[in-house]
């Protein structure tokens, strides 16, 4: 619940902060004018963002002790990737986004009855093919809004082994997201949010891996994993 509620209000000011960008706006000479018309154009973002696991239980015990596993606050990663776009008509672009994400995730595990706690912080780095929609609003000026939607794969690179948690290296889902573009004298800036919801369950039961056996109790807890990822960059085409 608390999660969606980040969501919701980040989502809430950035379409407020739009919405107070195009009513200031007034005629002026516009910049880069036929720059949308372009067939294919390319341009790099940076960036960053938080990763996120949405987590079911199965409530397994481990000598009588009962665990269950959360992540309380997004632990901010960098991210950096390659922009290809290709026009298609007014309003509508295709366009293939390759990223790499440097990051992490910080669990808490908390046993039922006593309360312990056990806390580890586990590295994430991805690559991330996105291909998008993009569906933009009419030029006001030189500020045009914009809405994106499509899927994405992904491969986590250089997994650890031996962590209370292990994730399968191969990811895909939707992902959604808005941004507005900023048309300067020499090239467009477009802050941008995206939202990523994966649709694989991506904990990895079969533990071959641990030799601190341990740990093993920490893994049982958790039934499935979904990723999330929250993404605010800054692309330059």
């Amino acid at each position: 619940m608390l999660q969606s509620s980040r969501y919701k209000i980040l989502l809430t000011i950035i379409i407020c902060f739009f919405c107070l960008q195009g009513y200031a706006q007034r005629p002026k000479v516009k910049n880069q004018p036929f720059a949308d018309q372009k067939l294919i154009h390319f341009g790099f973002t940076i960036g960053i963002h938080g990763q996120d696991l949405i987590m079911s239980h199965t409530g397994a015990s481990s000598n009588g002790e009962v665990w269950f596993a959360e992540i309380p606050s997004y632990n901010p990663g960098f991210s950096v990737g390659i922009i290809a776009d290709r026009y298609i008509n007014q309003y509508m672009n295709l366009r293939i986004v390759p990223s790499l994400h440097f990051g992490g995730k910080d669990y808490v595990f908390r046993e039922q009855d006593s309360g312990e706690e056990y806390k580890t912080t586990i590295r994430s780095n991805y690559l991330t093919l996105p291909v998008l929609m993009k569906f933009s609003s009419e030029r006001n000026n030189n500020i045009r809004p914009y809405a994106l939607a499509g899927i994405y794969g992904a491969t986590e690179l250089g997994s650890k082994s031996n962590m209370a948690i292990k994730l399968k290296p191969m990811d895909f889902g939707l992902e959604f997201g808005i941004g507005c573009d900023f048309y300067l004298p020499m090239f467009k800036l477009c802050p941008e949010l995206k939202f990523s919801f994966g649709l694989v369950n991506l904990v990895e039961k079969n533990r071959t891996d641990l030799t601190d056996k341990e740990l093993q109790k920490y893994s049982d807890a958790i039934k499935s994993g979904k990723s999330r990822m929250i993404t605010l960059t800054f692309n330059f085409e």
